[in-house]
């Protein structure tokens, strides 16, 4: 019975994030894809490249390279050429424009810091491996269904 409810739920928190996420992206007139782009520059290693943000997004190269003009047109990430192998293009998030970006995601976290406080630490660290072990699932799942695996 729990497990059932365990699923159902999590197909409403998906739901739920994924509303957010357009919630956001409508708010910054941006696609949704291109905000979550935006926050993985902010939590990813760089140097970036439009390959690199085709891997980590699940993005088609094509995909990725539309990506990145839009945002590109939108202030948020400039290229250029990179001083050690011409033929690289770098993708770089431009300084204020992230800064903005980062203001918005701490305002919008404070509900979240909240809610997660009322946790013990035993809680949080299940959480934290939860969110772990689902980042891990959703990159097979997509390579499942893009039929890489």
């Amino acid at each position: 019975m729990l497990m059932d409810d365990l699923q159902l739920e999590s197909r409403r928190y998906l739901a739920s994030y994924v509303m957010f996420n357009q919630a956001v992206a409508d708010h910054l007139k941006l696609h949704p894809t291109d905000v979550q782009c935006l926050n993985l520059l902010t939590v990813e290693p760089g140097p970036f490249t439009t390959g690199r943000i085709a891997e980590l997004t699940g993005l088609t190269s094509g995909s990725a390279t539309r990506l990145v003009d839009r945002l590109e047109k939108a202030g948020y990430v400039v290229r250029h050429r990179d001083k050690t192998d011409r033929r690289r293009v770098r993708v770089e998030p431009v300084p204020e424009a992230m800064r903005d970006l980062m203001e918005l995601w701490s305002e919008l976290g404070e509900g979240w810091r909240a809610m997660f406080a009322d946790y013990t630490e035993d809680e949080r660290a299940l959480l934290y491996r939860h969110m772990r072990r689902t980042v891990e699932l959703s990159r097979r799942q997509i390579a499942r269904l893009r039929g890489e695996e």
